[in-house]
């Protein structure tokens, strides 16, 4: 039995399944390379890059180690973001939270509103005790949004990540249960 795909509803946003009908509205902000860069890829080149994107998304949720919610603003159905978790480990209560938005709508509280919604809901509902981010030290705009919601740094991972054909470090940030 498939299980049904949680909704969020927040304030002026839904937050929702993708589907392939989704990829066009996708591929507008994930061939950016401002969007992109600070997840460590390059931008897309076509939509079916997109469509394995989506496919990696019902993948984790199948496998239960993730999930990602496309953002959209409320009366539109059009995708403008993702924000999830990924590398979920319910036996370690803890999962981390990524999340990218169209440049057109960065600055006006969106990307805030969904990861606190989504963080809301991990808590709630996959009984979440650490949730955690992992961000690059040039991406001052990531720090202040995971800040802004609570989370706390707890430092550097050296060459963590080896993307776009470079090691990258990374920031840890978390949040637990307790800190909201």
């Amino acid at each position: 039995m498939e299980k049904e795909f949680p909704v969020i509803e927040t304030r002026r946003l839904i937050l929702r399944e993708v589907t392939t009908a989704d990829a066009n509205d996708m591929f507008t902000y994930l061939s950016d390379k401002d969007v992109v860069k600070p997840m460590g890829l390059f931008p897309f080149q076509t939509v079916k890059d997109v469509w394995d994107e989506i496919s990696w998304y019902q993948s984790i949720y199948e496998e239960g180690t993730g999930i990602r919610w496309g953002i959209t603003l409320k009366g539109s159905g059009k995708v403008i973001g993702s924000c999830g978790f990924l590398n979920m480990l319910s036996k370690h209560y803890r999962a981390e939270v990524g999340y990218e938005l169209s440049k057109d709508y960065w600055g006006k509280g969106i990307a805030s509103e969904a990861l606190e919604g989504v963080v809301k809901y991990g808590y709630q509902h996959f009984n979440l005790e650490r949730i955690e981010a992992l961000i690059e030290p040039a991406n001052l705009l990531s720090q202040k949004l995971v800040e802004k919601q609570g989370f706390r740094k707890d430092g550097l991972l050296r060459h963590y990540e080896f993307s776009c054909g470079k090691f990258d470090d990374l920031y840890m940030y978390s949040i637990i249960k307790e800190d909201l």
